[in-house]
């Protein structure tokens, strides 16, 4: 950030008084800018013993496959995000049961919030996706998977299965959980 989008003033990065970490400040106008992480909100679509992916049709990881998940838009609750994303990214309507994963992302300033829905109905590749499909656990492409949250959510949920008991799991991916997707950047 250069610029004060209050008043157009140059801005500068510095600790403000009372506060514990630098944030860009105007001292024209005396604005603040927080910025804060992006909250990624999505579901893990069910069906039967089958889970429902997209093959992404987007930078980044385009052709990966992932959960139909993407950033809340403003004025939406975390589920409405959710049931829109699926909608946007797989035409699929869902029913949604109970937030499911919940994973902090900090060295991107994200948050993962993945919900456990029940896949209703039809469903089809929008947009943002080259195709939709459903995959048992033997079928899922590990190697093939967009972000290592997907793979963490992909992982409770089989495992959670086995006992039919699918709590809350609360997690942090740490860059060197980052980099066995992308690489050191």
């Amino acid at each position: 950030m250069n610029f004060c989008s209050q008043c157009g003033e140059k801005v500068r990065f510095a600790v403000p008084e009372g506060d514990d970490r630098p944030r860009y400040l105007c001292d024209a106008c005396g604005t603040i800018h927080y910025q804060n992480p992006r909250i990624v909100a999505g579901t893990l679509p069910v069906q039967g013993d089958k889970v429902l992916l997209c093959k992404r049709a987007i930078s980044p990881r385009k052709g990966y496959w992932t959960l139909p998940a993407g950033y809340m838009e403003n004025a939406e609750t975390t589920r409405e995000a959710g049931l829109r994303e699926t909608r946007e990214e797989a035409q699929a309507e869902v029913e949604i049961e109970s937030l499911y994963t919940l994973i902090d992302l900090p060295h991107i300033n994200q948050v993962y919030m993945i919900f456990l829905a029940g896949l209703e109905g039809e469903f089809g590749a929008g947009e943002e996706s080259l195709e939709v499909a459903l995959f048992g656990e033997q079928d899922i492409p590990w190697d093939e998977l967009a972000f290592p949250t997907i793979e963490r959510t992909l992982k409770h949920f089989f495992e959670d299965r086995k006992s039919g008991r699918f709590p809350l799991h609360m997690s942090t991916v740490t860059p060197e959980d980052r980099e066995r997707y992308f690489g050191s950047a």
